[in-house]
């Protein structure tokens, strides 16, 4: 019978703890409204100290307070992910005064929604440079330190794959091209150094970018393409990158997860 390796199985861990995160450091961009918020409180509640980046510091304050009132460490760096200085501020605070990186969630993200004929090349531009360079720029920046076992989620969209109809070259192609990122760092840094790299694909949550949509719209992007009829829950989300974060997912790399009530099954 062959023998099993059970340093490598895991086979003296429990499922339930795989999912832990307790004694992890994570770093968090966007942090200051929507899934960002749901990414740091869920990563707390997991275990997590979690250093938080957004450009409203008032906001990360906040957000730093629901990350203490869980019993967990939290620092706040205002950070502008298409600067790479600052994304590096940002991951030299979290190894200095939280001690590691061993998660990254790339939320910092741009939504637009122009039609092609008129948007400009600065408008196409911001939406590139903060979702697409800046999730690489804050990759870079967080790898330098992250040690085998670490985990980096980017945050990508069902975009990626379909349209609603509304006018998003820019935002589309943004998350398209995570997608393809995330597939590259993970072939470059998951045998070499032992970096999980993947990504979340969500469909439609209550964020900021939903709360500018036109109410009739949602309504009938809702009826006719998402499956479970209804806006996802930011805390279902959360959930899930805190699966890919964490041991439960050790032998899942440069993949991206769905995360949209079928939409992409309609």
């Amino acid at each position: 019978m062959e023998q099993i390796d059970e340093s490598r199985s895991g086979a003296n861990v429990g499922v339930l703890e795989k999912f832990s995160l307790n004694g992890k450091v994570a770093v968090v961009t966007g942090a200051s409204s929507g899934l960002g918020v749901a990414f740091a409180v869920a990563l707390a509640e997991a275990g997590a100290d979690v250093a938080l980046g957004g450009r409203r510091i008032e906001r990360l304050l906040a957000t730093e307070k629901l990350v203490q009132s869980l019993g967990r460490s939290a620092i706040c760096v205002q950070t502008d992910v298409t600067v790479p200085d600052q994304c590096s501020a940002l991951a030299d605070a979290a190894m200095n005064e939280l001690g590691a990186i061993d998660i990254l969630i790339n939320s910092a993200g741009l939504g637009t929604a122009v039609p092609a004929t008129r948007e400009t090349p600065s408008e196409f531009s911001a939406v590139i440079q903060t979702n697409l360079m800046g999730s690489y720029w804050m990759a870079q920046a967080c790898v330098r330190h992250m040690k085998p076992g670490a985990s980096i989620v980017n945050i990508s969209s069902v975009m990626a794959f379909t349209s609603t109809g509304l006018p998003q070259a820019a935002y589309s192609s943004s998350k398209a091209a995570i997608v393809a990122l995330t597939r590259d760092l993970a072939q470059q840094w998951s045998g070499r150094k032992g970096i999980r790299v993947n990504a979340l694909a969500p469909g439609f949550f209550p964020t900021e970018m939903t709360d500018e949509m036109n109410a009739d719209f949602m309504d009938h992007v809702i009826k006719s393409r998402v499956t479970m009829n209804r806006l996802g829950e930011l805390e279902e989300c959360a959930a899930a990158a805190i699966f890919l974060a964490s041991d439960a997912a050790s032998f899942i790399t440069g993949t991206c997860l769905t995360v949209d009530g079928g939409l992409m099954t309609s």
